[in-house]
């Protein structure tokens, strides 16, 4: 209920995994966040720190969840430095999530993008394993920064599927941009959906393909977030809120916001380029 979902709630990590150089993955209980959808986001207190939103990773536990962090920034790092038995506050799980379609679909996932994905893909296997054909690509700079493809494997063993990872250096897999494999992906099948989460360019340019081959598609987008119930404004993406319209909105939809991909708002609401 939503007094529940908006009260602070503390957990402890009791589990720390390293991902890759860059990125780790913390484990911790919270009965709220397992039963997430896909897509879902969680705000995450650091004491004496920052609260910061997080999508919410799976665990292998059923009774478990997990935060994936790329250490980037002052609040991400600081939370990418917390170990086992350290604390933190949780509220959520917020906003919408991905619509789940039947047929043949192309997830493209990007660095930590990948984590709603991740459940994603869970969920379109238990519910419609005999119905989907799952493409599911995979995007990195290097081979030490592909996260999460065994996971995938593993969740997909059972569905008819193809993992497709790219890297851009060509050390692993696919040599080349996750949207060029998305592009040949796209050429060769009939999708009926499109789902992406990743770096904004990259998903601007998935939805663009997808729109131009009349492909219905679906991102998880990001924003600076304050407040994550549509009180302090600063996610906003033209006229919508991600925490409230969001996170997960449809392409054709955010193709009409000349925002998307070309800027984004700090905390302090300045401006800034996307690069």
């Amino acid at each position: 209920m939503r007094t529940n979902i908006d009260k602070i709630r503390i957990v402890k990590v009791e589990e720390v995994i390293d991902e890759s150089p860059t990125v780790r993955t913390l484990i911790f209980k919270d009965d709220l966040c397992t039963s997430a959808k896909p897509g879902q986001f969680t705000m995450v207190w650091m004491p004496g720190r920052d609260e910061i939103p997080m999508s919410i990773m799976i665990s292998e536990k059923n009774d478990r969840v997990g935060l994936t962090i790329r250490k980037h920034g002052i609040s991400s790092t600081a939370l990418y430095n917390t170990g086992v038995g350290n604390l933190l506050g949780i509220r959520g799980p917020y906003g919408n999530s991905f619509d789940i379609v039947k047929g043949n679909v192309l997830l493209v996932g990007g660095g930590t993008g990948m984590v709603p994905i991740l459940r994603l893909s869970k969920e379109l296997g238990r519910k419609n394993s005999k119905k989907n054909n799952i493409t599911l690509i995979i995007g990195a700079k290097t081979k030490d920064e592909v996260i999460f493809e065994n996971i995938i494997k593993q969740i997909l063993k059972n569905v008819k599927s193809e993992v497709i990872v790219t890297t851009e250096d060509g050390s692993h897999g696919f040599k080349g941009l996750a949207t060029e494999a998305a592009a040949k992906s796209i050429e060769k099948n009939d999708f009926n959906m499109v789902y992406t989460c990743g770096p904004e360019r990259m998903m601007q340019k998935i939805l663009e393909l997808a729109s131009s081959y009349g492909i219905p598609s679906q991102a998880s987008l990001e924003r600076i977030m304050k407040c994550g119930i549509g009180i302090c404004c600063s996610c906003c993406l033209g006229k919508y809120l991600i925490c409230k319209d969001g996170p997960v909105m449809k392409g054709d939809v955010i193709l009409k916001l000349p925002e998307f991909g070309t800027y984004i708002r700090e905390k302090s609401g300045r401006i800034v380029d996307i690069w």
